[in-house]
């Protein structure tokens, strides 16, 4: 690996939280970020035989539902943590998807080819999701993860990497040999690497809603093209459904009704708004870091690379990051040489985001307003391709990450 900088400082502290378990003085790893990808890593290298630390800033998990949807890849990576079982029984499984527009279907795209295990993708709000993490996490080792700590500063010296912070008020410090940032999309970990970090706001706004499952849809995921943008439509545990439109512009001010009126307005369907149990507007920003590999500092998840939301990717590819560099790093600390593996990591991670960001802009693109001919010229040509059998899977499995 190459030589990170001598000390790298971070800025300023989150407010003070009750006091959290205390860091550990050593470990193998050090995890900063306990997501769904920090705590997933640090599953797989327990499972390795590696001690981990995580150090997880926030007190509490957000109970907001934001990623659901798990794709068959990342399925298979979650059944080496022993969660995917639990996970694909607490969901809804879509093994089908159909996208419709003026009151008919212009196309209907099956999951069954895409992966004999988990020929579907499912959906499981993140906060259970992350729930059953951290449940598997604990049973490997209770003292693993520490909410409230925050990293302030680390050091390499030789084999090993000092991390400094904060926790419980009381300052830390945590050595180990490696570092690994899963500390989201504003990862202070890159900051303070001087990692170069392109990024860039896109046009498109969402605004989206959760709400009683009153459609006869079923576990059938819909896409409704219409000129005034896209909505999106997927079924959730507990009989809910997941609303999302695009909107002309940020509304964080929409209400439930505002999002129910713009429903019922493009799709016919109607929505009771006085039911609404979730409700976010959100724009799009992509990014990706120029290096995943500094020194004995990794980088993986939105630390790494950032895609749309749109099509549900991201956590997923976050996952698969875990999943490539897990033996990696096990195999590194029993002495193994990994230069030539980890150069292969970092290029093939990178190339999976553009692919992936790819995919997802796709997705974006089919769901702006067009004006009525356009978009009626531009599902035509939709049907006729969904009608070839070998680009309907090619799309599915583009879909789906495969």
């Amino acid at each position: 690996m190459a030589t990170a900088p001598a000390s790298t400082a971070i800025p300023s502290p989150l407010p003070d939280a009750p006091p959290p378990l205390v860091p550990r003085p050593a470990a193998d790893v050090v995890i900063a970020g306990g997501g769904p990808v920090g705590m997933y890593l640090a599953i797989l290298l327990l499972q390795a035989g590696v001690s981990v630390q995580v150090l997880e800033q926030r007190q509490v998990r957000s109970a907001h539902s934001r990623a659901i949807g798990v794709h068959p890849p990342a399925l298979e990576s979650l059944a080496l943590a022993g969660i995917a079982g639990a996970m694909a029984r607490e969901g809804v499984q879509i093994s089908h998807g159909e996208a419709r527009s003026a009151g008919r279907t212009v196309a209907r795209l099956g999951f069954a080819a895409a992966s004999a295990r988990y020929p579907y993708v499912l959906t499981l709000p993140q906060v259970r999701t992350e729930e059953l993490l951290k449940e598997r996490l604990q049973a490997l080792d209770p003292q693993a993860l520490v909410r409230g700590a925050r990293v302030e500063s680390f050091e390499e010296d030789g084999p090993s990497v000092r991390v400094h912070g904060t926790a419980g008020g009381s300052a830390f410090t945590s050595t180990a040999s490696l570092l690994v940032a899963a500390d989201g999309a504003r990862s202070s970990i890159r900051t303070a690497l001087g990692t170069p970090w392109s990024s860039r706001l896109l046009p498109d706004t969402y605004l989206m809603g959760d709400f009683p499952d009153d459609t006869s849809d079923g576990p059938l995921g819909v896409l409704y093209l219409e000129p005034e943008g896209i909505v999106e439509s997927f079924p959730l545990p507990g009989g809910l459904r997941r609303w999302v439109v695009h909107t002309d512009a940020l509304a964080t001010d929409a209400s439930a009704a505002d999002l129910a009126a713009m429903v019922r307005h493009r799709t016919g369907h109607r929505l009771d708004a006085t039911r609404n149990s979730m409700l976010s507007a959100f724009g799009v920003r992509i990014g990706r870091a120029e290096r995943l590999v500094r020194g004995r500092t990794l980088l993986i998840g939105d630390a790494a690379h950032v895609i749309s939301p749109i099509g549900g990717q991201g956590m997923n590819l976050g996952w698969l990051d875990a999943a490539a560099v897990a033996p990696l790093i096990a195999a590194a600390l029993q002495g193994e040489p990994v230069g030539t593996r980890l150069r292969g990591f970092e290029r093939d991670r990178r190339r999976d985001a553009v692919v992936a960001s790819a995919q997802a802009r796709v997705n974006m693109m089919l769901g702006r307003p067009l004006p009525v001919g356009v978009m009626a010229l531009r599902n035509a040509g939709l049907e006729r391709m969904f009608r070839s059998p070998a680009l309907a899977g090619a799309v599915a499995r583009r879909f789906t990450m495969q």
